[in-house]
C-alpha cells in the first residue's frame, strides 16, 4: 500500500510547484498549511486535492498528519527558523521526512542533532533534497566511484550560468541566503568535520568553457560522500554564484567570525534582510528562468592532488530542479520505503543507480565532455 505524503509550504512558490509535479506524477498529496482559503484554491486548481489545516512550526499540529511510513515534505523557509518542528514530528512518527533547504546550518542539525533520533524512532530524514545539495552528492558519489579506492579529495562546484532579465531568485531563497550570512558552515577535512565561516577557501572550476571561481560552503556532500569512500580526507563544497564577488567574499570570511561576536550584528543584519526580502517578488521572472542552466562539477584527486575523476551535471532552473527532484522522492518513497533510518543522503536512501535514475528523469544531464 503507498503511504500518505503531506506536502508544507504549497501557497508558496517552490511548494507550489511541488505540488504541480507531483500532480503530474500521478500523486495526491495532502497540501497542509495555516491559510485553508489559499490551500483550498490551489487544491482545486491541481485537480481536488485534499487539504490540512496545520502549522508547520508546532510540532503537535505536524504530528496529527503523519504516521509511520509516511512521507512529509516541507518546502517552508528559512528552515533554522521555521523547519525543526516538522523534523521533530517526523522523527516521533517513524516517518519519512524530505526538505528543500540550502541552509548548511540546518543541515548540519539534522545529521547530527536529530539523526540519532530518528535512527532509534526508525524515521527517516533526507534533507536538502533539491538542486542544494543532491546535484553535488550525486555528481561527487559518480566521480568516486570512477575513480576507484586511491580517492582522497573531492571538490564540487555548483555554478548557475544563463538566464534572461528580472529577479532571478525567489523572496524565500534571498531571505534564506541572507540568514546564513553570519551562520557557522561545515567542511570535511583531515578526515573529519570541521566548523568554518563560509567563503573560507576559494578555487576556479573549467565550466562551459571557461574558468569560473568558487568560494566554499557547507553541504550535505560533507556528510554523504565520506559515507561513499571512508577513506576521504577532504570535502569541499563551493558556490560559484557570485562570480568576480566571490574574491571578496573570501576576504570577508575572515571577519565574518568576529561579527557574530559583535552585539546587535545578527539583529542588524536581519533587519536588512528583512527590508530587502519585503522589496523582492514573492516568485522569481519566468524570464530570468527561461534560460538559466545549473552546472554541476564534482573532481576527485587524490594523495599527491592527481586528478582521478570528473564528472558534470547540467539541470535546468533550480526551481524545476528542486521541484522535480521532490516530486520523485516522495513518489519513490511512498511507494517503495527507502533503504534505512537516521538521517540519510541521497544516496544511502535510494542508492546510486535509482537517485541517477531519479535525477535523469528530473531533468538532470550528465556532461560527456
Amino acid at each position: 500500500m503507498t503511504a500518505r505524503i503531506v506536502l508544507f509550504g504549497a501557497t508558496g512558490y517552490t511548494g507550489r510547484r511541488t505540488a504541480q509535479m507531483m500532480v503530474q506524477r500521478g500523486l495526491r498529496p495532502v497540501l497542509a498549511g495555516r491559510d485553508p482559503a489559499r490551500l483550498a484554491a490551489l487544491a482545486e486548481r491541481l485537480g481536488g486535492l485534499e487539504t490540512a489545516r496545520a502549522d508547520v512550526t508546532e510540532e503537535s499540529s505536524v504530528a496529527a498528519l503523519v504516521g509511520r511510513g509516511d512521507v512529509l515534505v516541507s518546502t517552508v523557509g528559512p528552515f533554522l527558523q521555521l523547519g525543526r518542528a516538522a523534523v521533530a514530528a517526523a522523527v516521533a512518527a517513524g516517518a519519512i521526512y524530505l526538505d528543500s533547504t540550502g541552509e548548511p546550518t540546518f543541515v548540519r542539525e539534522v545529521f547530527e542533532r536529530y539523526g540519532p533520533e530518528a535512527e532509534r524512532s526508525g524515521a527517516a530524514l533526507i534533507t536538502a533534497f533539491g538542486v542544494d545539495y543532491v546535484p553535488g552528492v550525486l555528481a561527487g558519489a559518480l566521480a568516486l566511484r570512477a575513480a576507484g579506492g586511491a580517492a582522497s579529495r573531492v571538490d564540487v562546484g555548483y555554478f548557475i550560468l544563463g538566464g534572461g532579465r528580472g529577479q532571478a531568485f525567489s523572496r524565500g531563497t534571498l531571505r534564506s541566503v541572507m540568514g546564513m550570512a553570519l551562520e557557522k558552515n561545515h567542511a570535511w577535512h583531515d578526515g573529519e568535520l570541521r566548523t568554518e565561516p563560509a567563503g573560507a577557501r576559494l578555487r576556479t572550476f573549467d565550466v562551459a568553457g571557461r574558468p569560473r571561481p568558487g568560494v566554499t560552503i557547507g553541504g550535505s556532500e560533507q556528510f554523504a560522500l565520506p559515507r561513499c569512500a571512508p577513506g576521504l580526507q577532504t570535502v569541499d563544497v563551493y558556490l560559484g554564484w557570485f562570480g568576480a564577488a566571490s574574491q571578496a567574499l573570501h576576504v570577508a570570511s575572515r571577519v565574518t567570525p568576529l561579527l557574530g561576536r559583535v552585539p546587535g550584528a545578527a539583529r542588524a543584519l536581519a533587519a536588512v534582510a528583512g527590508l530587502v526580502t519585503r522589496t523582492a517578488s514573492e516568485a522569481p521572472s519566468e524570464e530570468a528562468l527561461a534560460g538559466m542552466r545549473s552546472h554541476v562539477v564534482a573532481e576527485v584527486f587524490d594523495g599527491s592532488g592527481t586528478l582521478l575523476a570528473r564528472t558534470r551535471l547540467v539541470a535546468p532552473d533550480a526551481y524545476a530542479l528542486t521541484a522535480n527532484l521532490l516530486a520523485w522522492a516522495a513518489g519513490r518513497a511512498a511507494e517503495h520505503g527507502v533503504w534505512g533510518s537516521g538521517a540519510l543522503d541521497p544516496v544511502a536512501a535510494f542508492g546510486l543507480d535509482e537517485l541517477r535514475a531519479g535525477a535523469a528523469e528530473s531533468g538532470m544531464v550528465e556532461e560527456t565532455s
